[in-house]
Formats: structure tokens, sequence, C-alpha cells
């Protein structure tokens, strides 16, 4: 069963770029109405186990704050997405795993394996790649600025799953943690749409489909499939699916929107998922964590 809930939810999670640029929304208006569309189901989902949700205020305020900084990595990856594409801009977002190793190191004191520190430099060298390097024949209509925004997106996502991480000391249901999340993230859409604007306001079809789509299979159904799964699952099985999602995303990418990367960013994806994957072995035979899950 965890196996299976863990396919699934990859499989959910894999589409959330797909979804969003079927929608074609601006990068605020999908995340505001990734929230928004959510919440609504989590309340009710949440509603029916209120009463084993033994989180202290502190624990949910800390859950707020990290969907709050969940909320920016949403907009820069959309930005991302809209500069480098789906695949390359969901791979790039994904660095997030070595991010947080840095970030628990610089915050936390946590200082990271030898493998972490060998990851590192080979992450970087293949985000650099996946920029293309001012070559023409990189795709993207500006794949250096898609792959900042994208790495922006992992900061963002990094220091979210660090306070998720830590508003999870006491075991209940993951809905709890997940409405509070997707409750500050929506706070900081809010925020990006005041500063920004451009907000569109009034749903249409069918680009608000794609974004209940996004919603409900995506931010609902695949990240409690995964929150389910992982605590579950061997730690080999676990750094595989954190690696299926960005791996199907791009394939997506390239059959719906004949995304193209060159030779050189190809090789940069292939130096990323190298890394990521060796830190992401590495973190789920220490400490699995349910809240480390795909963006």
């Amino acid at each position: 069963m965890p196996l299976l809930a863990a396919l699934l939810g990859a499989v959910a999670i894999s589409f959330s770029a797909i979804w969003f640029a079927l929608a074609e929304v601006d990068a605020v208006t999908g995340a505001l109405f990734r929230a928004a569309y959510a919440i609504p189901i989590l309340i009710v989902l949440w509603w029916r186990v209120r009463g084993s949700d033994r989180r202290s205020r502190k624990a949910r305020g800390l859950a707020w704050l990290a969907g709050f900084m969940l909320g920016f990595d949403w907009i820069c990856w959309h930005l991302a997405i809209e500069h480098i594409g789906t695949g390359l801009a969901t791979l790039i977002a994904n660095c997030q795993v070595v991010v947080v190793a840095l970030l628990a190191w610089w915050w936390l004191g946590e200082k990271p394996a030898r493998v972490v520190m060998a990851a590192i430099p080979i992450v970087l060298a293949g985000v650099a790649l996946v920029s293309g390097l001012g070559r023409e024949g990189s795709f993207g209509s500006d794949p250096l600025l898609g792959t900042l925004l994208a790495f922006g997106a992992a900061v963002f996502y990094a220091a979210f799953l660090l306070g998720y991480r830590r508003s999870n000391q006491v075991r209940s249901p993951a809905v709890g943690s997940l409405l509070d999340a997707t409750a500050g993230a929506l706070v900081a859409s809010l925020l990006a749409a005041a500063v920004i604007g451009g907000v569109d306001w009034v749903p249409s079809l069918p680009g608000h489909a794609w974004l209940l789509a996004l919603a409900v299979g995506s931010q609902v159904g695949g990240w409690l499939a995964i929150g389910y799964a992982l605590p579950r699952l061997p730690a080999a099985e676990t750094s595989t699916f954190i690696l299926l999602q960005p791996v199907l995303t791009m394939a997506w990418g390239a059959m719906l929107f004949a995304e193209r990367p060159s030779a050189i960013q190809l090789t940069g994806a292939v130096l990323v998922l190298g890394g990521v994957g060796m830190v992401a072995a590495l973190s789920s035979r220490r400490r699995p964590q349910p809240a480390e899950v795909p963006t």
C-alpha cells in the first residue's frame, strides 16, 4: 500500500508544472488559486480528524510560516516555467535537497556529511549547464533567468521544508500541517498579488479547470499520498520516489509541449539528478521525513 501511494503521489505531483502551463495564467494567479482551491478540501478532511491533531499553537504557527515560504517558492517556480519550460524548471527547483542540507548547517548547526559536500559542486555545475551558458540553441525564452528563478524556488522550498519539519515533531494527521502550510502559501500569494498586481481574479475556463486540477490532484491528493508513504518505505525506495517526480515532469514536458533542451542542458540535468540523488539517498537512510516531498 505505501509503495502504491508513493507511486500515485509522485505521478500526481509530477503534473504540477503541466497543470500550471496548461492554465495559461501568470505566476501569482497560479500560486494563489492553487492554495485557494485546495484549502476548502483540506478543511473538510482536517475537520474529520481534528480530535487527533495534538500540535501546539507554536507548531501550527511554524507550519503556517513554512507555508508562507512555500508560496514564494511557487511564484518563483511558475516564473521559471515561463522562461525555461516545465521540465528544467522543475528539475532545478528540486535542488532543494542540497539546499536543505546547507541551510540546516547554517541555521541548525547540522554539519553536512561528506557525500553532501561532494554533491554540492556537482549540482551547481549542473545548474550552470542548464542555464545554457549563453549559447545559442539553448531551450527557453531566457534560460539564464529561468535557471536563476528555479534555483530561487529551490531556496524558498528548502526554507519551507526546514520549517515544516520542525513543526511536525508531534505525530498528528498530515492534513493538519498541510492545511496550515497551504494557508500560509495563500497569504504569501495575496501579498505578492498586492505588490506585483496583474492577478486574474475572475475564474474562466479552461484555465481555472487546470488550476483546480493542480489544487486537487497535486496539492491535496499528491502531497497527502507522498506524506503517508515516505515514512513507511525503505530508504532506497524513498530516494527513488524523490527523484521520480522531476524526471516524469521532464517527460511530460517533452511529450505535451515539445520541450527539447540542448545537449549542454541535458548534461546539466543529468548532473543535477546525480547530485540530488546522492543527497536524497543519504538523507533517507539517516532520517526519513514525510515533509520532504517534491514541489
